[in-house]
């Protein structure tokens, strides 16, 4: 459903020169797959993310999304995947149900399935208590969810999650941890970049790593942990990401 053949990313800064953010990475991800993409700030991971959900188009390399690819068919693309960034933002003044009816609308979808969609994920991310409250009055966790909901609103077969659970408490995050998860279990392909690595460890069928603009390893945790001899993911995190003392 996911495949990046080669993909390079290139920027130019007046200071450093040509920044190589993607460095000819490679890798799949199947339906009813979670693939774990990991690596430090500023390794690669958001930008090929990006690509991905065709807010940025690649350097060089392809990549293509439920068939389509991100340079030739945007908008194809675009109706079969959910991006959540960390960037997102709502509007302060509509309410919760208001903002995923409006994101329902933009996808060109009907009120019937607007209707019937935002019932299944309000429900699915217990998010009911708050349903009518506006998205100003939201805690941090809530607001989260709000924008999973918009972001999903439209059934996508791909789903883009970059840091979901960035700053949430320990309630919140595992509520989109599970959703996640069931996401998966309904055949649904998913890609999920995250800093907190006892939720790859549980959530992730592959894993890959960057580091440098490169993809530096990949594999299921059992086979990163028998090919550097360590249990824990984050000392294989640590080691592939250059970093150990």
């Amino acid at each position: 459903m996911i495949e990046a053949n080669n993909l390079c990313k290139n920027f130019k800064d007046k200071k450093r020169g040509d920044i190589h953010a993607v460095d000819t990475v490679s890798f799949t991800c199947k339906p009813g797959e979670i693939y774990g993409l990991l690596g430090a700030n500023g390794a690669g991971k958001t930008t090929t993310l990006r690509i991905l959900a065709t807010i940025l188009a690649p350097s060089s390399g392809t990549a293509t999304v439920a068939g389509f690819d991100v340079v030739r068919e945007p908008q194809k693309v675009r109706a079969h995947v959910g991006f959540l960034s960390t960037a997102t933002a709502l509007y302060d003044r509509l309410t919760a149900a208001e903002t995923v009816e409006y994101f329902g609308q933009l996808f060109g979808l009907d009120s019937a399935t607007i209707e019937r969609r935002t019932n299944e994920l309000f429900k699915a991310l217990d998010m009911e208590e708050f349903r009518d409250r506006r998205c100003a009055k939201l805690s941090t966790g809530m607001k989260q969810k709000v924008s999973i909901a918009r972001t999903l609103v439209h059934d996508p077969p791909v789903m883009i999650f970059d840091e979901p659970t960035n700053g949430l408490d320990v309630m919140a995050a595992r509520s989109i941890t599970d959703f996640i998860r069931q996401c998966r279990d309904r055949g649904k392909t998913v890609i999920f970049s995250t800093h907190v690595m006892t939720e790859v460890e549980k959530l992730c069928d592959r894993i890959g790593i960057i580091h440098a603009g490169k993809m530096r390893t990949e594999g299921t945790l059992d086979e990163l942990r028998q090919s550097y001899g360590k249990d824990s993911l984050e000392e294989i995190f640590v080691e592939v990401s250059g970093d150990a003392r």
